[in-house]
């Protein structure tokens, strides 16, 4: 596992969602202070992340108090209570975080998190969603979305690619798409090249815009 080398980080929230970035984060190496207002919540993860307390984060004196303008990246996980999530990205703001991530719960909500200062809004559960549609709906074996109109997808070759070399095989030009890796049974990816021959049973990642990406997923 690679040393971690960015910023302190502070999460505010700790349902399921802030839980695992702090947890994961906390794993990789990062500094971590994670607050919550539950004491059974921060109580059942201490020892397991390198700070946490039991504040409201609601409350400017707390966040003083806890050092979080210390701090250069910020997380609100807080979803359900929107009041809350609104309240405690505002402070942030006022407080002059560098950097800060605040989970939405629905596009309204996200576009009051961008009005009033977060810097980067995620949709879990929307993107949780939209990645296992297109896992569910076709042969893909992974799916990301990178970008607006752009993904990467790990699947299976199409019969009529296997055995040419992809310098050959046109595919970019037919399809739109560029195999990036290769993974043969067994071993690791690899860099595809325009001599690589893919062959039944590898796995290749794709990219592409996404309804190119999708249509190369479910040739046969």
């Amino acid at each position: 596992m690679a040393e971690y080398k960015g910023d302190p980080v502070v999460v505010i929230g700790l349902g399921r969602f802030g839980t695992s970035l702090a947890l994961e984060l906390t794993r990789r190496g990062a500094e971590v202070l994670a607050i919550d207002h539950r004491p059974k919540i921060t109580q059942s993860l201490a020892g397991q992340i390198t700070q946490i307390a039991t504040a409201d984060a609601t409350d400017m004196e707390a966040l003083r108090q806890l050092g979080v303008p210390d701090f250069y990246q910020a997380v609100v996980a807080v979803g359900s209570d929107i009041e809350a999530s609104i309240l405690t990205t505002s402070l942030l703001v006022e407080l002059e975080i560098n950097d800060i991530w605040a989970k939405a719960v629905s596009t309204q909500h996200g576009r009051i998190l961008s009005r009033i200062g977060a810097h980067h809004v995620v949709f879990p559960e929307h993107d949780m969603g939209e990645r296992v549609a297109h896992l569910v709906s076709g042969r893909m074996l992974d799916y990301m979305q990178v970008d607006e109109g752009f993904a990467i997808a790990k699947t299976s070759p199409p019969k009529e690619y296997v055995g040419v070399p992809l310098g050959r095989s046109n595919l970019r030009r037919k399809y739109g798409v560029t195999i990036v890796a290769v993974k043969p049974p067994g071993e690791e990816f690899t860099y595809a090249t325009a001599e690589t021959e893919l062959s039944y049973g590898d796995i290749v990642l794709v990219s592409g815009r996404t309804e190119q990406v999708e249509r190369f997923s479910e040739l046969p």
